[in-house]
């Protein structure tokens, strides 16, 4: 039997599994947690430990019809003044509640479209954010940047508050699967945007394709990826589309009869993976590359590599606090996330009120069966003796789900007392192995398909 017929024996194709940014998924997250919990879980931080700080910017000038993301279209900038207005208002009381002296090891704005500020704006965002954290000495702030919603006075803002890390929203590069996603961005225009960002001094380029895009060939995908290359980012996020109507509306614009099929849509993967290889990149986790020199690639080697709501990550924070509308903060005892439709969350904020309105907390074997998550993962291989330093005889619960990993699949994956371990062969199906220690997968969820 082929490779890829195993693989599709085995679920690839069909499966629907989460993504697990976190564990538990927000599927699970409850209203019984809220901005209480929240407000008790910011005072508990310590002050001498640093938190990553993430802003949700959920406006847009255009709703690119593949995204599944919380955005809203708008083409005046009088909602987007007010919302910087409503994200200082929530600094502000968070604030009150958090402890003297706590800095930030990570600030990232993302959206919808950063970029949509004026440089006005930007400085106002960034000053707020500085008046309520500090910044360590190797502090790195991270924007998504839309090459054709990006000028030089925006990026001269951004580089002036401290942005040393961009992230291009580039999906793909041939006019026709632009066409098809709503998405009209010529290689000039990204071009022209990364020589401004390196101009300003922003050398610590980030770039996302997405594989599973109508119309998407191998031709096509070879001449993205070429261009792509060309740009010289230091790493690369390939995701897989994520074609979800049910979720995001937008996406029955899409015609579904000109998607890739099953193998088709898997082989660009495997494309795109071997061309990011041919040119030195290492492959990180599922589906991320970078260069050898880059800090991505450094915490693989060294087994610091983490996953949170950005997808895989260097960061080794261990809160991180998530403002505006729909962002979710991750603390040592749990999840919060804020109102997620923006008139929920404005409302909330303008009663005096932190915007926690749904979350979870963690129990100990909730943080075990995080931890081990993580691992399969980042690592393709679930460290036993690790796992157990730390949660002790909770472990023991694995043992059925470890059983079932190695019936289920064979020679694609290896167990023994100290680990678990996935072959190259079988990291196509991570997600789905690593669903098989998610005890809260919920059974009427709809994620997206693990290929």
């Amino acid at each position: 039997m082929k490779q890829i017929d195993r693989l599709a024996a085995l679920g690839l194709f069909d499966s629907r599994v989460p993504r697990y940014t976190s564990y538990p998924t927000a599927p699970v997250f409850s209203p019984t947690v809220g901005h209480v919990s929240q407000r008790r879980q910011l005072a508990a931080l310590d002050p001498d430990v640093p938190v990553s700080v993430y802003i949700h910017i959920p406006f847009c000038e255009r709703l690119c019809w593949f995204c599944a993301c919380r955005t809203q279209g708008t083409q005046s900038l009088s909602p987007v003044e007010s919302y910087i207005g409503t994200l200082e208002a929530e600094l502000a009381l968070l604030a009150k509640e958090l402890p003297a002296g706590l800095k930030m090891g990570r600030l990232h704005w993302g959206g919808g479209t950063p970029t949509i500020l004026t440089p006005i704006l930007i400085h106002r965002l960034a000053r707020a954010v500085k008046n309520v954290f500090g910044q360590t000495p190797d502090w790195e702030f991270s924007v998504e940047i839309d090459p054709t919603l990006v000028d030089q006075d925006k990026i001269a803002a951004l580089a002036a508050e401290g942005m040393n890390r961009a992230s291009i929203g580039i999906q793909d590069f041939d006019p026709l699967v632009q066409e098809a996603i709503g998405r009209k961005q010529p290689y000039e225009a990204t071009q022209a945007c990364v020589e401004d960002l390196r101009a300003a001094g922003i050398t610590s380029l980030n770039a996302d394709l997405v594989y599973g895009l109508p119309h998407q060939t191998p031709a096509r995908m070879a001449d993205t990826l070429n261009k792509v290359l060309s740009l010289k980012p230091d790493r690369i996020a390939l995701f897989g589309y994520a074609h979800v109507p049910w979720v995001a509306k937008r996406q029955q614009l899409i015609n579904e009869a000109v998607l890739p099929d099953d193998s088709a849509r898997y082989a660009l993967a495997v494309q795109s993976a071997s061309a990011f290889a041919e040119s030195g990149f290492e492959t990180i986790g599922i589906d991320h590359f970078a260069l050898p020199e880059d800090g991505l690639a450094k915490a693989a080697r060294t087994g610091h590599l983490r996953r949170n709501f950005q997808g895989y990550t260097e960061d080794t924070c261990p809160a991180l606090i998530g403002i505006g509308a729909s962002s979710i903060s991750r603390f040592p005892g749990g999840y919060v996330q804020n109102a997620s439709a923006t008139p929920a969350y404005v409302k909330q904020i303008e009663a005096g009120q932190l915007a926690g309105a749904r979350g979870h907390e963690m129990s100990d074997e909730d943080q075990m069966r995080a931890r081990a998550i993580e691992m399969i993962m980042c690592d393709f291989a679930l460290d036993r003796t690790a796992l157990e330093q730390q949660f002790g005889p909770l472990t023991a619960g694995l043992e059925p789900d470890l059983a079932k990993v190695v019936e289920r699949f064979g020679t694609l994956v290896s167990l023994d007392d100290q680990k678990l371990e996935i072959s190259p062969d079988g990291r196509p199906m991570t997600r789905i192995i690593a669903s098989l220690f998610d005890a809260h997968m919920p059974a009427d969820a709809k994620f997206s398909r693990a290929s």
